[in-house]
């Protein structure tokens, strides 16, 4: 997520104010807000901009209807899809050009389900839960196929892929290592970190889903766990007689978030913050060509 960020600041600075991108860059509020003051505008279709106006794709990415719009306008577009989607989308093309039906695990209406749904040839079957999978009607049970939203619960997505397995003992995906690496770090951060809090804070947007999860993963646990959007949404009211307080964040939100809360909770009385040692996430994808050289 914070690779998308990038690469529309990198856009503003090389082509100045507007830049127009289609959809949320990422699932943050306050992203969103800091991006439009500095001159990007956010738009749901593509004729919303301006015959000329630099367009950017958002992480979540997009289908290829969008994508085939935007060259028949002649857009100059800059693709800020995250490499794990995109590589979602491969796979299921391969899938697809064998001549497997395809399943894709997701939540409908997601942006990132929308661009996939559109990537695969002969479309998708779209799963939510183990409940969804007694409905599937295919020609061919021998030729079934996966893919998965790269931002769903690890949990939650190999209960269904293991239901799949039942109804179709043929069917063919990746396993959960396509679930985006920050999602699963997180995950399970956050069960490290609840067998020690009282209370747990989550920051992230009440539209993410890896954010949502991290809420649920420690209500699960038992920890009363509240998800905000920034410092500001942080009530006193929670803290009452909790001597340990934890604090996360969902893969969207920026360091500087996390540590405005951190600020508010020492004004409601924490006396020592300690940072919980989880996975370091050392991967870095390369910034497209049309703003690589850009300088930050």
């Amino acid at each position: 997520m914070e690779r998308a960020i990038e690469i529309v600041e990198r856009a503003l600075i090389k082509y100045g104010p507007p830049v127009y991108v289609r959809h949320e860059i990422v699932h943050n509020k306050r992203v969103v807000e800091d991006l439009r003051a500095k001159g990007a505008v956010f738009v749901e279709e593509l004729d919303e901009i301006p015959t000329g106006g630099v367009t950017i794709f958002s992480a979540h990415g997009v289908s290829e209807s969008v994508e085939n719009e935007a060259s028949r306008r002649e857009l100059p577009v800059i693709d800020a899809t995250c490499p794990l989607v995109s590589k979602v989308h491969r796979e299921g093309q391969r899938y697809a050009e064998r001549g497997f039906q395809t399943i894709l695990i997701g939540h409908e209406g997601h942006p990132e389900v929308e661009g996939t749904r559109g990537r695969i040839p002969g479309g998708v079957i779209l799963v939510s839960s183990v409940d969804d999978v007694d409905l599937i009607v295919v020609g061919d049970p021998s030729r079934v196929s996966y893919v998965t939203q790269t931002t769903l619960s690890v949990d939650d997505t190999r209960d269904i892929i293991e239901a799949l397995k039942r109804r179709f003992p043929a069917i063919v995906g990746p396993d959960v290592r396509d679930i985006c690496y920050a999602t699963q770090n997180r995950q399970r951060a956050v069960r490290e970190l609840t067998s020690g809090v009282d209370v747990l804070i989550v920051v992230g947007a009440r539209n993410s889903s890896n954010s949502n999860r991290l809420r649920e993963i420690g209500g699960d646990i038992g920890v009363p766990s509240y998800l905000i959007n920034d410092a500001s949404e942080l009530s006193a009211e929670w803290l009452t007689n909790a001597k340990v307080v934890g604090v996360t964040a969902g893969a969207s939100a920026p360091e500087k978030l996390v540590q405005e809360v951190i600020d508010r909770l020492r004004a409601f009385g924490a006396s020592h913050v300690a940072e919980h040692a989880g996975v370091e996430e050392s991967v870095r994808f390369r910034l497209p060509d049309e703003v690589a050289n850009v300088n930050v």
